[in-house]
């Protein structure tokens, strides 16, 4: 039959709707559950065909469209996550972590987030760790200064504005013709993610954190996001400080969205052997 998707509202919890969805492959028997939180400008059906190879492993994958992202927000509110800000985003996260633990009670939990999603989940840890049993971080890095000419700005002639997301230009091509792509934010929801975002990795933050909770994160070392790796350095010497059980992944040339990128199948099923060798921690 191979993977299907089921689409599902929920309420965050300020009672703001959400677009939520359920990917399973129903041929096999769920080992885990899979919480993904996609980036800015794009919405979580970019990642269906990305995770195809996940869900036949027996994962089963819950996701949404943030708040001012996709179906949440329709073309109308594009970029503008409301009066509860990027917070209210990351409460979102953990209202959908309870639904799947309600519905999986004995699986365990994985949150996968990417980019802006990234930046979500590193605040959720903070304040939501207990909810989960592992953390994914893709396109990642930590608080500090952005490029200030942009992520495209690294690139001589680019031939488009998105050709800092993957140097396949087929994948740079789909974004831009997708109506539900392309980074857009109103000035209140620029601001709150701008703070969100330098919420600090400190001693006495990560101090609340689930000790010894295993962290996977896979970056490329040409993603203008990290700054050939400078702006993620401190972030997992932070991490591995605290005690969580860091795994790094680099690949040479990458750019921002590795599971985009050319060596795709070579990026997902390094997840794949990730999240296998958590479970296998779990036994």
């Amino acid at each position: 039959m191979g993977a299907t998707k089921t689409r599902f509202r929920y309420e965050g919890a300020d009672g703001t709707g959400l677009a939520g969805f359920l990917w399973r492959d129903p041929d096999v028997q769920p080992r885990g559950v899979l919480q993904l939180a996609h980036g800015a400008g794009e919405h979580a059906g970019r990642y269906f065909g990305p995770l195809g190879p996940v869900m036949p492993a027996g994962w089963v994958i819950y996701t949404a469209d943030h708040r001012g992202h996709g179906q949440t927000s329709g073309m109308s509110r594009l970029g503008d996550f409301g009066p509860g800000g990027a917070p209210a985003a990351v409460d979102d996260m953990a209202v959908l972590s309870r639904r799947a633990r309600a519905e999986h009670p004995d699986l365990p939990l994985v949150l996968m987030g990417h980019s802006m999603g990234a930046m979500f989940a590193q605040a959720y840890l903070l304040d939501h760790s207990g909810l989960i049993d592992a953390l994914v971080l893709s396109g990642t890095a930590g608080p500090g200064p952005r490029l200030k000419g942009g992520p495209n700005s690294v690139y001589s002639n680019p031939r488009t504005p998105y050709d800092w997301l993957s140097r396949d230009a087929a994948e740079v091509d789909r974004y831009i013709a997708d109506p539900f792509c392309g980074i857009q934010f109103t000035e209140g929801s620029a601001t709150s993610f701008a703070a969100l975002r330098e919420r600090g990795a400190t001693p006495t933050a990560l101090a609340a954190v689930k000790p010894g909770l295993p962290v996977y994160v896979f970056v490329g070392d040409e993603d203008p996001i990290n700054q050939k790796l400078e702006r993620l350095t401190p972030l997992i010497t932070a991490y591995r400080a605290a005690g969580l059980d860091v795994t790094l992944k680099v690949y040479p040339g990458g750019r921002h969205e590795m599971l985009n990128e050319t060596n795709r199948a070579e990026v997902v099923g390094d997840l794949v052997a990730w999240l296998e060798g958590t479970l296998a921690k779990r036994r």
